[in-house]
């Protein structure tokens, strides 16, 4: 009877999901008997987990662990190496928050065009006539590069496309016929895609490769007055570089979701600038993605110690071949 441990609060309908399931047993926060997670962990076969990091001296407390599940995407705060090692899976959530977080990206692009915290907190005091007014744009028209053509920088690219977006794609692990089928322009050259772009997206994954990128000289290859998006893994911006390039003035704005450190430990000097709109990690967290996730992860849990699992949310395959 396989025994599945929820180690952080997920959605009930995930919960729910795996408390129907015939011969499951289930250890979640609602009815966990112990609150020490050792003790939790000696039986678990398969893990849940949302914020919690999954390393070798967790991995060492689940002997008949198998298999991992991620609340979500990204996994920076699991050991890969360790679950393969032991020859753990770690799996994903890859579908369930993509449209969440395509539209908070679309949100972020919209509330710098338009300069909507400073236009707010004008009216708040008392200002009707709001300076800067005239700085705000249209994104209609305007030309937009994807860094990143995966689950959710397709979406992003439809929905930069429905409002008239001139949309561009730098991937070079997507085929070139794959963009140009969906109707959008292939940009080959990064550095030529961010000299002409008024805005660039990031949907890229946390990676040695990808780990601070956008550093100053991205940045200055950045064309003047562009607005940079991040809905991806604060790991890949240099946040120095990114303050100087918005307290110079080369970029006229950036929206992000994610920090380098997160939870944000101290007021840093990004917050210091009223082009930049920030939010606290929220992106895929609507009440449809939360649920969704939480869904995929009961599933997905069940599906591999079951032997029946959907290989694309395998992070580590090299366990299961």
């Amino acid at each position: 009877m396989p025994h599945i441990v929820v180690v952080d609060p997920i959605h009930p309908d995930g919960i729910q999901r795996l408390l129907d399931a015939p011969g499951v047993t289930v250890d979640h926060p609602g009815n966990a008997a112990s609150s020490d997670l050792a003790a939790r962990l000696k039986d678990a076969e398969g893990l849940i987990v949302r914020g919690t990091v999954v390393d070798e001296a967790l991995i060492a407390q689940a002997p008949k662990l198998k298999v991992v599940v991620r609340h979500g995407v990204g996994y920076d705060l699991v050991d890969v190496p360790a679950l393969t090692k032991r020859g753990i899976a770690l799996m994903i959530t890859p579908e369930a928050n993509a449209a969440s977080v395509a539209e908070h990206a679309l949100m972020l692009m919209l509330s710098i065009a338009r300069r909507v915290l400073p236009v707010d907190a004008g009216v708040r005091r008392g200002e009707w006539r709001v300076k800067g007014q005239s700085q705000t744009f249209e994104l209609g028209g305007r030309r937009v590069l994807i860094l990143g053509f995966g689950r959710i920088g397709t979406r992003v690219a439809r929905l930069c496309a429905a409002f008239g977006m001139k949309v561009g794609v730098h991937d070079p692990f997507m085929p070139a016929g794959t963009i140009r089928g969906a109707g959008y322009e292939v940009v080959k050259d990064r550095d030529e895609g961010l000299a002409a772009a008024d805005i660039v997206t990031l949907h890229l994954p946390a990676s040695d490769a990808t780990r601070g990128m956008v550093n100053a000289a991205f940045l200055a290859a950045m064309k003047p007055g562009a607005v940079l998006i991040n809905t991806a893994r604060g790991t890949l911006v240099d946040e120095a570089a990114l303050d100087a390039a918005l307290r110079s003035g080369h970029l006229s704005g950036a929206g992000v979701d994610v920090l380098k450190v997160e939870p944000m430990v101290e007021v840093g000097p990004l917050l210091a600038h009223d082009s930049l709109v920030i939010t606290p990690h929220v992106a895929a967290s609507t009440a449809e993605g939360l649920q969704r996730m939480s869904w995929d992860s009961a599933g997905n849990a069940m599906g591999y110690l079951a032997g029946e699992y959907d290989i694309d949310a395998v992070v580590n395959r090299e366990v299961v071949r």
